[in-house]
């Protein structure tokens, strides 16, 4: 029988193709399973590797969750610091532990909390790890927009080609803004999330922070016949959330929650020192 493990991984994004294995294009997928074929050697191959989701081109990840079945079992501990002898500096294997048979990293999830680091000013450190949004954004107003987003609505304008996904209805948990001196942190909780949606949400946060999207409008984006209705009346500004797409740079997959896991902690910016203002 494999031997089962669980896998708590964080990267820096900027230099890879996302999550998910490419064959002509680098990805954190591909460089874990390349390092733990050279650390485990030809007499213990990975017999499956999967991960809680897939982050886009230039998305980050404080902690993804991957599942790991191999041919054998082996000392844990021992084959963390084996693969991250491998590994490329931006990324890293924080936990590797035994789990259960039927442990799916994707499968087995309760929900995922995503980051967005939006920066009101320009910094020469951190522009990895935010969006530098020149105009002026009011932190409340995207509280307000942002308190919309918790419930069951229906995400077909804020995803990148709805007609290739089962459902585009989402059950946002829980959805938070705080401001951190010059940042403004956006965190979004849900079971699941569509291809795009996370950054065009922000999108509109912003929208909505720079006084340019009221309540209103932001409130019909989320009912999507409305939206689709917004968008074809005349003599109405058009609302296409595909244009205010946040770059990826300030996203970060900040946890993946699972039965008996401690709750997420406040809100916080990372690394600390974008919080300068």
């Amino acid at each position: 029988m494999a031997a089962s493990y669980r896998l708590t991984l964080e990267y820096e994004g900027t230099r890879y193709h996302g999550w998910q294995e490419q064959q002509n294009a680098r990805s954190v997928a591909g460089e874990l399973r390349r390092a733990l074929r050279e650390a485990l050697g030809e007499g213990n191959p990975v017999k499956e590797l999967g991960g809680s989701g897939r982050t886009d081109a230039g998305v980050h990840a404080l902690a993804q969750t991957a599942h790991l079945r191999l041919a054998r079992a082996i000392e844990a501990e021992e084959l963390r610091r084996e693969v991250n002898d491998r590994l490329p500096a931006d990324i890293h294997v924080l936990d590797l532990a035994p789990a259960a048979a039927g442990f799916h990293a994707r499968h087995s999830a309760l929900a995922r909390s995503y980051l967005y680091q939006v920066s009101r000013r320009r910094t020469a450190l951190a522009k990895r790890w935010v969006w530098w949004v020149k105009r002026p954004l009011d932190a409340e107003r995207i509280a307000a927009a942002a308190a919309l987003l918790p419930g069951r609505h229906d995400f077909r304008l804020f995803c990148e080609r709805p007609a290739e996904q089962p459902s585009t209805l989402v059950a946002v948990e829980r959805a938070e803004v705080a401001a951190a001196g010059s940042l403004i942190l956006c965190r979004l909780v849900a079971s699941h999330f569509l291809w795009k949606m996370v950054r065009r949400v922000t999108g509109a946060l912003v929208r909505a922070g720079a006084g340019e999207l009221d309540l209103d409008a932001f409130a019909a984006l989320l009912d999507a016949d409305s939206g689709a209705a917004r968008l074809a009346a005349p003599g109405r500004r058009p609302l296409r959330p595909a244009e205010w797409t946040a770059p990826p740079s300030g996203l970060f997959l900040e946890r993946v929650l699972y039965p008996g896991d401690p709750p997420l902690p406040p809100l916080a910016s990372t690394p600390p020192v974008v919080t300068v203002s």
